[in-house]
This record gives structure tokens, C-alpha cells and sequence, in this order.
């Protein structure tokens, strides 16, 4: 196994109440209120909520930055983590979406590393051992449809709105881009980007940006059958199909097929797999 071989250990230690890993999630939580990020642990399910429902959620530098933190630090205390919006919205994107930097000529350097607090949220998730569930009601704008699609899985009310309107306040939008680079075909992405159209629920399904769609009503409902199953499988088993999903994909097949070979030994000769699902 990769990288993740290593998060498997740790991230088999189950969650204890009053344990040190409570102790720690409760840090998180304070720290995330401040940031208007708020965040719930339900036994194995961490739960994180935008928390701006005012302004659409919409996303400042310093939530990426939370955001990013608390995903790096649930593998300890979340076998899943579902995301949401507070209030009408997803996200309506960043809070700086439209305006210009202070100076007409930034360094581009300094630009560049500016921007990673971006990236870095991007990756957090990509990288987070627990599978994240994107649970997307109302608008996901720019940033927000960034990290819908990011997400392991993307549950969409059916009255959600995507879109990626940055060629709007010309802003290159490659930030979003990359975020739906490995989820989006090509002239999928390629049309949402340029044309800046606001896409329905149903058309992002179709797109790969999101995994299915549900009557608003019955929204949260498929959101604990998903979380309820999911959590009938060993957890070995949910570690790797995460690792295969964000690795063997970007193999050529010969080597996608010899990875899984590797990582199916692997998880099934863990002792957690040998009790069957009940």
C-alpha cells in the first residue's frame, strides 16, 4: 500500500467518548465556530456545516484554512464526514470572489502561494482517509461547487444550482478547475466554465459532478441510509476503496490492476475483515 497504508493503523483505533480523541474534536469545534465552521461528531460520523447561512456560506480564506485543518485532523475520530451548508445554500463561492487584488501589479510569486490555502483545502479532502459526503442543497457556487465536487460522494437536493461564474468577474478559473479535473469530462467542464450557465442538479449528475439526486424532502434521509450502509462494511474496507479511488485512476491499467491485486490482499487479510456484515 501507499501513503494511506500508514493512516490505515491509526485510523483503526476505535472512537472512545471521553476519550483524548473527544478531548481534541472538542479544540476543533471551538476553533471552528470562530471560523463560522461548525462541526458535530455522531459517533463515527463527523459532521461539518458552513456556517454563514447569511451571506450563502460564502467561504473566506481563513474557513478554507479551518476547513483544511479539521479534515486533516478527523482521521483520529470520523469513519465518514458529511459536509453541508447552513440555511438555503451550499456555498455561494469565496467571500473575495470579484474583487481585485490591492495592488494592480501583485508579485506573482507571492500571488501563487497565496492562493494555496485554495489547493490545499482541495487536497485535504482528496487526502482525508474517512470517504467525505457532500450533501448539497441550494446554490454551489465557484468555490462551492468546487468542493461539492471534490467530495468522495455528492448528494444533491433536486432543486440545487452548480456553477462556476469566475470569467464573469475575470478571474481564470483554474482553481475550480482543478478541483473538477479528475471529476468532470473534459467538454463537460470545458462548457460550465466558459459558458458560466448555471447547471440543475440533474445535469451535474449527468456530468460526474455529482452522485445522485433526490427530492429535497428526502434529502437528508438518503443521507443516513448512505452513512448507515457504508458503515455496515469493515472499515479496512472503506480505507481502501478511498486509496484505490484516488490513486488507481490515474495509473495506466496494467498498473491499476496490479495496485488492486496489492491493496485486495492487503485489506482482506486485515482481522476486521473476517467478521461478516451483519
Amino acid at each position: 500500500m501507499q501513503a494511506s497504508a500508514c493512516s490505515v493503523k491509526h485510523f483503526l483505533q476505535p472512537w472512545i467518548p471521553g476519550s483524548s480523541q473527544t478531548a481534541n474534536h472538542n479544540v476543533l469545534q471551538e476553533e471552528a465556530a470562530i471560523s463560522d465552521i461548525l462541526t458535530t461528531q455522531k459517533g463515527p460520523i463527523l459532521e461539518i456545516i458552513l456556517n454563514r447561512p447569511q451571506d450563502g456560506n460564502a467561504a473566506s480564506d481563513d474557513m478554507a484554512e479551518q476547513l483544511t485543518k479539521i479534515l486533516r485532523g478527523a482521521a483520529g475520530t470520523a469513519d465518514i464526514i458529511v459536509l453541508r451548508g447552513a440555511g438555503e445554500d451550499f456555498c455561494v463561492g469565496r467571500s473575495t470572489a470579484g474583487r481585485r487584488p490591492a495592488s494592480n501589479s501583485p508579485d506573482a510569486l507571492e500571488r501563487r502561494f497565496g492562493s494555496d490555502v485554495v489547493f490545499d483545502c482541495y487536497n485535504a479532502f482528496r487526502l482525508s482517509p474517512a470517504p467525505v459526503i457532500g450533501v448539497v442543497r441550494g446554490r454551489a457556487l465557484g468555490f462551492g461547487c468546487a468542493i461539492a465536487a471534490v467530495c468522495d460522494i455528492t448528494l444533491a437536493a433536486d432543486s440545487a444550482q452548480f456553477q462556476i461564474p469566475e470569467m464573469l468577474h475575470n478571474i481564470m478559473p483554474t482553481m475550480v478547475m482543478s478541483a473538477l479535473v479528475d471529476r468532470v469530462p473534459r467538454k463537460a467542464m470545458s462548457y460550465f466554465v466558459y459558458s458560466t450557465a448555471m447547471i440543475s442538479a440533474a445535469r451535474a449528475r449527468e456530468a460526474g459532478l455529482v452522485s445522485e439526486v433526490f427530492p429535497a424532502a428526502e434529502l437528508d434521509a438518503a443521507v443516513e441510509t448512505l452513512c448507515a450502509t457504508m458503515l455496515k462494511a469493515p472499515q479496512p474496507a472503506r480505507l481502501g476503496v478511498k486509496e484505490y479511488t484516488r490513486c488507481a485512476l490515474d495509473m495506466d491499467v496494467h498498473s491499476a490492476i496490479d495496485y488492486a491485486r496489492n491493496l485486495h490482499a492487503t485489506i482482506n487479510s486485515a482481522a476486521a475483515m473476517r467478521s461478516k456484515p451483519k
